[in-house]
Order: structure tokens, then sequence, then C-alpha cells
């Protein structure tokens, strides 16, 4: 049997990239799982993947810093699949500026997505969760579910250019920390991944045939300074750049059974850099 058989997982930003990864990843081990990007097409391609391979997928649209996306998304979760096992809070992007040109609509925009959708997401899982955990009890059962936050080296070490986006993906850091000590109670283990650099549209060169992602209205340009990402490459020991599926990888890590004793720990998925 596979490892995540009959699970039910929800993963923020999975159309495409390192989401997708995960969603992939969870999927194959037998986990049913809900979708969601801004984007219909590469949702829908993720979710056709998912089925293809005869795995179960549905798909919860829309903006993660919606104020009632947190709720639909766990709904979604509870309703097609009777339950929720697995929250992963992956969705994001970055929006750099060094401080002196960063607007406060930058600054905003990193720390909701970031920070204030994964609460959202997780303030809105704190009721079934709560109540199922009780039930099990009084029932002798032990159901240990799981929360897998996304982080960035940017959020461990700080990134030049980065203020918003490292400030963000600190402060998922505190909450990971925070919410193990909370959810304890209920049998939840809380970790969080930090990634350093893993191909997808947000690391690709700066340059011509550049990827312009239209988020909240706005006109983001993907990407970093070819520079940054050669000093990067540099100070990675491993030698390479990770792949999207190395990062599930590591997310999955935290989802299985073998890690049901490991919580509130932050995980480096960088290849063995260190700032």
């Amino acid at each position: 049997m596979s490892k995540l058989h009959d699970k039910v997982a929800i993963v923020s930003g999975s159309g495409r990239g390192i989401g997708r990864a995960i969603a992939l990843k969870l999927a194959g081990e037998g986990a049913k799982v809900v979708l969601n990007d801004l984007d219909a097409d590469p949702v829908n391609e993720t979710a056709a993947l998912i089925r293809q391979a005869g795995g179960k997928a549905e798909i919860c649209m829309g903006d993660v810093t919606a104020p009632d996306f947190g709720t639909r998304f766990v709904s979604t979760a509870v309703e097609a699949f009777g339950g929720l096992d697995i929250i992963v809070n992956n969705a994001g992007y970055a929006w750099d500026s060094v401080i002196q040109k960063m607007t406060d609509e930058q600054w905003y925009a990193m720390i909701d997505v970031h920070a204030t959708a994964p609460f959202r997401i997780l303030r809105a899982a704190s009721e079934f969760i709560r109540a199922n955990a009780k039930a099990e009890k009084e029932q002798g059962r032990v159901v240990t579910r799981k929360v897998v936050n996304v982080s960035s080296i940017g959020g461990v070490c700080g990134n030049a250019g980065q203020m918003g986006y490292a400030a963000g993906k600190t402060a998922l850091i505190g909450m990971t920390k925070t919410l193990a000590k909370e959810w304890g109670r209920y049998n939840v283990t809380v970790n969080c991944v930090a990634f350093g650099m893993i191909q997808t549209r947000i690391t690709k060169p700066i340059g011509s045939g550049q990827e312009v992602a239209n988020i909240g209205g706005r006109e983001i340009r993907m990407g970093l300074q070819p520079e940054m990402i050669e000093a990067s490459l540099k100070a990675i020991p491993l030698g390479r750049a990770g792949a999207p599926e190395d990062a599930a990888g590591a997310v999955y890590m935290f989802c299985i059974p073998e890690s049901d004793y490991v919580s509130g720990e932050i995980l480096l998925a960088a290849g063995g850099f260190v700032m």
C-alpha cells in the first residue's frame, strides 16, 4: 500500500513548478489532492496528469490572498473527499526591489501571499482539525495530520533586493514553530521546508523572453539577475540547481508516517548551500 493511501491533501499554488511537483508526488503515493492556482490552464493540466495516473484531484481556483480563500480551500477538501490530512502552503512569488525603491504595495503583496494567506488557510482548517482530533481520541484512534509550510533560503538568511519576500518567508518560520506548539495536542506535525535555487520561472535569468505573471491585476516580471544566479550556483556544494522534483521530495518527507515524531523543524533543501 502507498504511504499516503486515502490521505487528503491541499496544495496551494499547484498549477506549475514546485507546487505541481508536490501535488504529483503526493498523488503518486495515494493521496487525494485539492489543487489551486490563479490560472485555469496549468491547474487543469496538473489535475489531468493526476487523473491519468489513476489518482484523484479536485480544483479550488482563486487568489490565495482573498479573505475567503482559506475557507473555500478547506471546504473543497472536506466536501469532495470527506477529510483533510495534509496542508501544504506553497503559493508564492517574488516582487523584488532594494529597500529605497520598494513601495508599500510591493511590501504588503509579499506579506499577504507568504504570511497572511497561509495563516488564513490554517485558521480555516483549525475547526475541522480540533473537532476530529477530539472525536478520534474518544474513539481510541490515533490520526496524525501534517502541515508543511514552504519558505526559502531568503527567509532563513535574507537576500539583497528581497526585503518583502524575505520578511514573508521568515514569518512562515515563526508561524511553523508556533503552530507546532499549539497543534501538537491534536496530533498534528507542523514543519517547514526552505528552498534554495530551484528551477522554476521565478529563478530563470532576467532577459529576453522573460515571463510576466498577472497577479492581482499587476504585471510581475519573473526571474533573477544572471549574476545572482551565477553566484548562487557557485555556492551550492552539489554543483547544480534543484529540480521541482527535488523540492517535492523534501516536502514529501514531512508528509509520510516516518516523520510522525518530527515537528517544529525547518529543513533546508538547498543542495548544501549555507550563507
